[in-house]
């Protein structure tokens, strides 16, 4: 049962990642700053995503 909760998490994980992944190619080939696509919306959730255990472990 574990299992079967784990599987939707990851396949969300590996289509954030493959989106912002998509965009970073993009902003490579423009020859834009390697921050741009941390400006995106995958980037702003993978941000999101990596700040909720330093919030939790501040604020809890």
């Amino acid at each position: 049962m574990t299992i079967l909760k784990a599987i939707p998490i990851l396949l969300a994980s590996f289509a954030l990642g493959n989106w912002f992944l998509s965009e970073a190619k993009k902003a490579k080939i423009a020859r834009k700053p390697w921050y741009t696509p941390y400006f995106t919306v995958p980037g702003i959730l993978i941000l999101i995503v990596f700040m909720i255990p330093l919030y939790l472990h501040f604020f809890y």
